[in-house]
């Protein structure tokens, strides 16, 4: 009886928690269009209480890239500042972080035709470098997506060689500083483009749409050392139609794709995982079921929690819907709808940030294209190894620093000199990777071996459960 009392209140907290999305709030006022990039990109990245947003904007008469970053979880935001300034269109940014740096890229025409640009932040968004051109080629080079992990930058891109279009790859070790030579990841002379990348650990996640089986399908290809070689490029979808437009998370073992796809008649939003690190992969999981079209899907991830955000137009007008898994993938919530106008909301792209869900999108509700921004304060990354696993009162541990890098302190209340306490941590996927019994009350952990990635911490009293807690390893 007690473990189904438990379970119970589980879901019932599980359900109250999609009850908490906020508001929408606007974060531009300009007189012409602002917009953010197509989802393959990440327009929206966060740490911690601190949120980075890059859009492109035309209120200076030609296109430009605009940032601003929040630094209390997305409760406010900073004022606008322009990164840009030429005549070109600059359009399509990606950005992401690693701890103080952020890093953005953008496509730009100011050389006569497309361009890849980057530039970077090593203070969080307070101050930016200079420009670095980072293409050099005489036909057009487009929609860039960036990821990064301490030092190491991986910037992927779609290319034309004026026959056909190409996945392009280039990385940095060294913040951004300095940038090795262009890599071809897809060059077996069909179209390749819509592409996205995503790290963890030493390893590089690339997807992409292909036509070299004829129609478009999603591939996916891994570096296994950081970025300096490549494997085999893995077909992960098989249908007569079109699948397009993947995006890419990983988190620790598990890598998680989503894309849309017209094999069903109409576009709908598909998924599929590895919880091998690319290795073997799943089946196709249909996450959508409406007679309309849903497109332009946007993954993120936090250990076992999946959220995904796209463009429905269900509602006889384009909406942002939501949906969200707890367990990797395995099942998911009902579709949330995230926008209610009679205008159209597009381009949406999600982040996770410890217990928060940002989610930001462009509308023209305004009577311009501006862009908005939603956030679930309850809505990020929770890991249960169990549904019905019982809680034990009497006792409780905290955890600090949270996020944390090499060490971790554990501090219990409640516990006896008599009791046996003892420790585990776990992986995304639940299995146990440190066991320690807890002799003090307060001890370090040393956790500086650990991937980066979302890890749960528990705590037996006398072999049974007292609590768990979830950890971010970042660096």
């Amino acid at each position: 009886m007690k473990k189904i009392v438990l379970f119970i209140i589980v879901m019932s907290v599980t359900m109250l928690s999609w009850a908490q999305w906020e508001p929408d709030q606007r974060l531009t006022n300009a007189p012409d269009s602002s917009r953010t990039a197509w989802t393959s990109a990440k327009a929206i990245a966060s740490a911690g209480d601190t949120v980075h947003l890059a859009w492109g904007d035309k209120r200076d008469g030609n296109w430009e890239i605009y940032y601003k970053n929040s630094v209390d979880g997305g409760l406010s935001w900073g004022a606008d500042s322009r990164l840009t300034n030429d005549s070109g269109k600059s359009t399509n940014p990606s950005v992401c972080l690693a701890g103080s740096f952020v890093h953005l890229v953008w496509q730009d025409d100011r050389d006569g035709n497309m361009e890849i640009y980057y530039m970077s932040s090593t203070d969080g968004g307070l101050t930016w470098g200079s420009e670095i051109r980072q293409t050099n080629n005489s036909f057009e080079s487009y929609c860039p997506s960036i990821a990064a992990s301490d030092s190491m930058v991986q910037l992927v891109w779609t290319e034309s060689n004026d026959v056909f279009w190409e996945v392009h790859h280039k990385q940095s070790v060294d913040g951004g500083l300095t940038w090795g030579p262009d890599k071809c990841l897809s060059c077996v002379s069909t179209d390749a483009y819509n592409t996205s990348v995503a790290i963890s650990g030493s390893n590089i996640h690339v997807v992409w749409n292909d036509t070299r089986n004829g129609n478009p399908e999603i591939y996916y290809k891994k570096s296994s050392n950081g970025g300096m070689s490549f494997g085999a490029d893995i077909r992960l979808t098989n249908n007569s139609s079109n699948s397009i437009m993947p995006s890419i998370s990983a988190s620790g073992s598990a890598v998680y794709v989503v894309w849309y796809d017209l094999r069903d008649g109409n576009f709908e939003i598909y998924f599929k995982r590895s919880n091998n690190e690319g290795v073997s992969w799943g089946t196709d999981t249909r996450l959508t079921n409406n007679p309309a079209t849903s497109y332009l899907p946007n993954v993120s991830s936090n250990g076992w929690v999946v959220n995904v955000v796209w463009c429905d137009d269900r509602d006889g007008n384009n909406e942002i819907y939501f949906k969200r898994s707890e367990n990797g993938g395995l099942s998911w919530d009902i579709d949330t709808r995230l926008t209610n106008n009679v205008n159209d909301s597009r381009r949406a792209s999600v982040s996770i940030s410890g217990s928060v869900t940002h989610v930001v999108w462009y509308d023209n509700r305004d009577g311009n294209e501006e862009i908005y921004y939603k956030r679930n304060p309850t809505g990020g990354g929770i890991v249960r190894i169990n549904d019905h696993e019982e809680i034990f009162s009497g006792a409780n541990f905290d955890i600090f620093p949270n996020p944390a890098s090499n060490k971790l302190h554990l501090r219990m209340d409640g516990f006896l000199t008599s009791d046996e306490a003892v420790l585990t941590i776990h992986n995304v996927f639940g299995a146990t990777l440190l066991t320690r019994q807890l002799l003090h009350n307060e001890t370090d952990i040393d956790i500086s071996s650990f991937p980066v990635g979302y890890y749960l911490i528990r705590v037996l009293k006398n072999g049974q459960n007292i609590n768990s807690k979830g950890l971010d390893i970042v660096r």
